[in-house]
């Protein structure tokens, strides 16, 4: 189902230009209402949806243009102000609201903005209901008459409320007193709840990336820069650290030497922990994921599946299979038996858990796991260009196979956003890996 406005994680692009425009975010809050109203009222005789954002400065602005296109609607609105995405998702069940929504471009620089939705179960809304709202978009804006339209009022506890959410998910028998971390923020809409969680469990927290400005979010900071985390460790002689992006829904981690650990690392961790209290069926990664994780988790007897590039696709195939692990390298990381969907504070504290329970170093609970060295080339092509017609690159890419036997693995796959093919290729040895990336991307270029 082809898809106008919406991409794989809600609507995103850069502010003041379309469809991150004020107008069209007005029209997408009164789409989005009708379609999410639908049938469905609350005990004040109208559906409730709750609006969350980071502390990009472009917030204010499109937190005002939701507003007014859900007040259109005939939708009450209750505004959280900055707050983590998987935040909004928790608090959107728990109040038991229609919809939660979040303004935000995620680990995107401050000049993009973005809008995703969660349905009221605290989960991403399915392709349907998303093609649903699109056509609602391209529809004439009404309004509805004086005495129906929609309140907005402010949930003013949605911090404290969140905070003890993040603490219930980390066992009661165990605290954190002894460590002392390291939380980088990225200026985004953890600043002032992260720090809160770790400390209050018992943990010394240094806290960086936490003093947003509107403009300095993810800026040399948070999980696409955990370099800062790194050496904040190692200068502050703590024992690890904890990166999040943006809007917290992805983690990044480091222990005492600053050698940093990605999201296939960290759902191996939770995974192995897990299995200490009772079979783990299986876990779920995308066509991204290390194939290490995939021959680990068979040593263990761990099923594994791959979905498309995404956490939302992550989560659907969980779904469908019953299992409660899942994941992607860039930091999302999923447990369902405690939250709805992918949550950076969540997770390392399932990490934290598994440290302190075996008594062991991160690096020591990642076992036997040892990342296969990864190539990725991205050759420009000509836009629409189909790479499975192109005989040599096939022919190529089977002979690389060949080669690589079980013990590598290749990946092409189109840009979703830019006129690229993306060539990926895992080996044991890092030189294998560059050297078939090369030959592949030379037959696509030729």
């Amino acid at each position: 189902m082809a898809r106008k406005y919406f991409g794989t994680d809600g609507v995103r692009g850069l502010v003041g230009e379309a469809p991150i425009t004020p107008d069209f975010v007005m029209r997408l809050g009164y789409a989005a209402g009708k379609v999410l109203a639908k049938g469905i009222t609350s005990s004040s005789g109208r559906p409730t949806v709750l609006i969350g954002k980071d502390t990009r400065i472009s917030g204010y602005m499109l937190e005002a243009a939701l507003e007014a296109g859900f007040s259109a609607a005939g939708v009450d609105v209750m505004l959280a102000g900055p707050m983590p995405t998987p935040a909004i998702a928790y608090l959107t069940r728990a109040l038991r609201l229609q919809a939660g929504v979040v303004i935000s471009a995620s680990h995107n620089p401050f000049q993009d903005n973005g809008i995703k939705f969660f349905s009221q179960h605290g989960t991403k809304l399915p392709d349907a209901v998303e093609h649903e709202i699109e056509e609602a978009i391209d529809q004439p804006m009404g309004c509805v008459s004086s005495d129906k339209l929609g309140r907005a009022t402010r949930l003013r506890d949605a911090q404290g409320r969140y905070i003890e959410f993040c603490k219930s998910t980390f066992p009661n028998e165990l605290d954190l007193r002894g460590l002392k971390i390291v939380v980088d923020c990225a200026h985004g809409a953890a600043y002032n709840i992260a720090p809160h969680v770790f400390h209050e469990l018992g943990a010394e927290v240094i806290a960086i990336g936490a003093t947003p400005d509107g403009f300095n979010i993810n800026a040399g900071f948070g999980a696409t820069a955990p370099n800062a985390m790194s050496e904040a460790v190692v200068k502050q002689k703590a024992d690890l650290g904890i990166a999040l992006d943006g809007d917290a829904d992805r983690l990044i981690m480091c222990d005492a030497s600053g050698r940093l650990y990605n999201g296939d690392e960290l759902l191996y961790v939770m995974v192995r922990d897990r299995m200490a209290t009772g079979p783990v069926a299986g876990a779920v990664g995308t066509l991204m994921t290390n194939m290490a994780l995939e021959v680990a988790f068979k040593e263990l007897g761990v099923g594994f599946a791959r979905a498309k590039v995404g956490d939302r696709y992550v989560l659907e195939v969980m779904q469908e299979r019953g299992w409660l692990f899942g994941g992607e390298g860039s930091g999302h990381l999923l447990a369902l038996d405690k939250h709805t969907t992918g949550d950076g504070i969540v997770s390392a504290l399932q990490v934290l858990s598994a440290l302190k329970r075996s008594n062991q170093s991160l690096a020591d609970c990642c076992g036997e796991l040892k990342l296969y060295p990864q190539t990725l080339i991205n050759v420009k092509v000509e836009p629409g260009t189909d790479w499975t017609a192109n005989t040599a690159l096939v022919a190529e890419k089977e002979a690389v196979e060949r080669e690589l036997g079980d013990a590598g693995r290749v990946l092409i796959r189109p840009s979703g956003t830019e006129p690229l093919i993306r060539v990926m290729v895992e080996a044991k040895s890092a030189q294998l890996a560059e050297n078939s990336a090369r030959r592949i991307a030379a037959a696509l270029a030729a």
